[in-house]
């Protein structure tokens, strides 16, 4: 079980599944959130396309209609991507979203529609920066190969230029709930808890994650890199984790051609760090003019469709995989009622819960009301084990092959072993 903060920070334990958004001048080519990194391009080719950015279809209620209709509880928005591209009215660079066409501020914009409807709102903020002029660009990940002319490498001021960014983020756009770090730790790697102080002492009970210039206050695995692997192998977490993951596998700022993946996959993906005890960060990337895509929308239908027909066995549960040795499933309990979660693509229409010998009073697979058959008996591929194990079948596996199963046992009596 994950402990509480006891604190402000609790309501990120609460609202646990999250709309990403990565959002910038980048989705004017819709290649890629890091195409000027990607692509090697000087700043000369990349800039002028602030020129073109006038998303004048922008209207950030509508994004949240859509997460609140996926069954999101908060919004993590970028406003500043390794491009060095602010979406906020900074007056630490021109080069943000007041001097292009749309003339806006977008962040407070979003940040006004987040406080009249009390959905919480998280930052992002890149570490790297291929724009301003203090950035060290060395060529390594998300920089530039080498400082441009007229550029002055510097951490230092370049560390105060990112405190100043943060004040003016923590200042001027109401409660802000929590800082989203990146790209530190494949960069400058500098440790300076001072700046994370500097947030905190700006804005009381914000969560902090762990890529910036500390440790913070909760780990940020992202899509399935291997390095990630051992949360795989955990049955449940006892520290603050958000999964992060795309709806496209090759993007997270709007691509054209983007491969999406399946509703099988992210609902599977998100119903695993949910029963583990973790948080879900799913990102969308809006096209240039500011509408989510046809595509995003569709998906996040989908697997809304599914949440909220599932979201009981996510709501005041624990996490109790402790309590079966089939590593396919997970469990999550409240009082006499065990969820069991087929967290990865089941192989047959039946499940053992072995060492479960108890058999339930109603078997019911949340996503459509089907009821199951289940017995407690001797199966013939655990016969070794000369004992009789709770047995359900004719699960609809097929006919739900692309989302996350989730099944509700009802139980007369059910204590925890």
């Amino acid at each position: 079980m994950i402990p509480e903060f006891d604190d402000g920070r609790d309501w990120f334990l609460e609202k646990r599944f999250g709309m990403f958004i990565h959002w910038g001048i980048y989705s004017v080519n819709a290649w890629h959130e890091q195409e000027q990194y990607r692509r090697g391009l000087p700043r000369s080719d990349y800039v002028p396309l602030m020129e073109k950015f006038n998303p004048e279809d922008f209207n950030p209620d509508e994004w949240l209609d859509i997460a609140e209709k996926t069954g999101m509880r908060y919004i993590c928005f970028t406003a500043k991507h390794v491009d060095g591209f602010c979406m906020w009215d900074t007056s630490q660079t021109s080069y943000n979203i007041i001097n292009t066409p749309y003339g806006r501020d977008i962040l407070l914009m979003l940040a006004e529609a987040c406080h009249r409807r009390n959905f919480p709102l998280c930052i992002y903020y890149s570490v790297p920066d291929m724009h301003c002029k203090y950035y060290p660009n060395q060529g390594r990940s998300y920089e530039l190969p080498a400082p441009e002319d007229g550029d002055e490498p510097d951490v230092g001021k370049y560390v105060e230029f990112v405190k100043a960014q943060v004040r003016e983020l923590c200042t001027n756009y109401g409660k802000i709930h929590g800082f989203w770090w990146d790209g530190n730790r494949h960069t400058l790697k500098l440790q300076d808890e001072s700046i994370n102080k500097l947030i905190r002492s700006l804005q009381a009970g914000i969560i902090i994650n762990n890529r910036g210039f500390d440790e913070g206050d909760f780990s940020t695995p992202e899509r399935e890199y291997e390095y990630y692997s051992n949360l795989h192998e955990q049955r449940t977490y006892n520290k603050p984790i958000e999964a992060c993951e795309s709806i496209g596998k090759e993007s997270w700022g709007y691509r054209k051609n983007e491969d999406y993946f399946s509703t099988g996959y992210l609902t599977r993906s998100i119903d695993e760090y949910l029963v583990k005890g973790g948080n879900y960060l799913l990102n969308v990337g809006p096209k240039s003019d500011g509408t989510l895509p046809n595509e995003a929308i569709g998906i996040l239908g989908r697997i809304g469709t599914w949440y909220h027909k599932t979201k009981e066995a996510f709501t005041d549960t624990k996490p109790v995989s402790y309590m079966t040795d089939n590593k396919d499933i997970l469990f999550t309990k409240r009082e006499n009622i065990l969820y069991v979660h087929l967290f990865r693509e089941p192989k047959s229409s039946g499940i053992i819960l072995n060492p479960i010998d108890t058999l339930p009073q109603k078997a019911t697979v949340l996503n459509n009301g089907q009821k199951l058959d289940a017995a407690v008996e001797l199966m013939p591929t655990l016969f070794k084990d000369r004992k009789k194990y709770l047995h359900i079948w004719n699960i609809p596996v097929d006919e739900l092959s692309n989302e996350a199963i989730v099944i509700k046992l009802e139980f007369e009596s059910f204590p925890d072993r």
